[in-house]
């Protein structure tokens, strides 16, 4: 016999038929005529060079061909059907784990994580921060929100908030220095990230200024708030995270000259994990708390776009 796959949408119909006795329920079941059954039955028939029924009045009767096929499409469909559920049921349906950049788990979800879980209270939380990309297949992580380009293989990935980037210090050492304006950053020891959109050449090359050594890296964001917070320099800051600090004073922004970066923050998943119920609950709050969040500290701050800034900035890829 051919070892070519059979009409598939026959066999489906076929099953349905032989599952409900019936042309008529079958078509019933799947919202097309008793014609249509019996047409699609008819064609995998001459494809399989068998008869699969007995037709009689009123009733169909499977035959020996007919009982071995719908043995077998059964435990197929049933197969098929364990494979839908493994892909959208919820392992874990009242514990909801985020892996993020530690950066923003630390200085912008947990200090507001308190409200989604007062109006969630049934949902354990796990946050996990870390600067690795994770693999959904071999983690127990339900949902990512990452830094970058928004365009990750084999995940869903939605716009969540852009970025704009500034320099900033603690007030004693802007007392100590001088360092009130962007032009005097030539004065000041600079702490720089080194992620590559953070890098204080590009920034101080694309505002026109001159800047003084970079004398401390770090790999993060959250370690070069906490060297501008220890008075050690000034740093290049993503707004996002410094604003609370600004807001209490513990930190200043030198200038209002911001560089939008080539990245955003995107929510990343498995397409078929944003059906889950604890997903959507924290999409839909964390989409909230950024539209909340919105403009605040923006207003007076004058934004520099560059080539790749216009090119990503709110615009998904994934």
């Amino acid at each position: 016999m051919s070892e070519r796959t059979p009409p598939f949408q026959g066999i489906y119909y076929f099953y349905i038929a032989a599952d409900k006795g019936s042309f008529k329920l079958a078509a019933e079941t799947l919202f097309v005529t008793a014609a249509a059954v019996s047409q699609q039955i008819r064609q995998l028939e001459d494809w399989l060079g068998a008869e699969l029924f007995i037709r009689q009045h009123r009733k169909i009767v499977l035959t020996h061909e007919g009982e071995v096929l719908y043995l077998q499409a059964k435990k197929g469909f049933a197969h098929l059907q364990d494979g839908v559920r493994r892909i959208n049921q919820d392992p874990n349906p009242n514990q909801l784990s985020i892996s993020t950049v530690p950066s923003f788990a630390q200085h912008w979800l947990v200090p507001r994580i308190g409200d989604f879980r007062e109006r969630h209270p049934d949902l354990s939380m796990l946050i996990e921060p870390t600067n690795k990309l994770i693999t959904f297949e071999d983690s127990s992580i339900d949902i990512c929100i990452r830094y970058g380009h928004g365009n990750y293989p084999n995940l869903e990935s939605r716009w969540l908030m852009d970025e704009v980037l500034y320099p900033v210090c603690h007030p004693l050492y802007q007392e100590k220095y001088g360092i009130y304006s962007v032009e005097d950053l030539h004065k000041a020891e600079l702490i720089e990230d080194r992620w590559p959109d953070m890098d204080w050449a590009i920034w101080l090359n694309e505002v026109g200024v001159e800047g003084g050594h970079t004398t401390l890296q770090f790999d993060g964001s959250h370690f070069v708030l906490e060297g501008a917070l220890s008075v050690q320099g000034v740093a290049l800051v993503k707004h996002s995270l410094v604003y609370r600090y600004l807001q209490e004073g513990k930190l200043v922004r030198i200038g209002n000259t911001a560089l939008r970066p080539k990245y955003n923050y995107f929510l990343c998943a498995p397409p078929g994990y944003f059906h889950r119920d604890k997903i959507q609950r924290f999409s839909k709050w964390i989409e909230t708390q950024v539209s909340e969040f919105g403009n605040k500290g923006r207003e007076e701050l004058n934004i520099v776009d560059t080539d790749f800034s216009l090119k990503w900035s709110g615009n998904s890829d994934g």
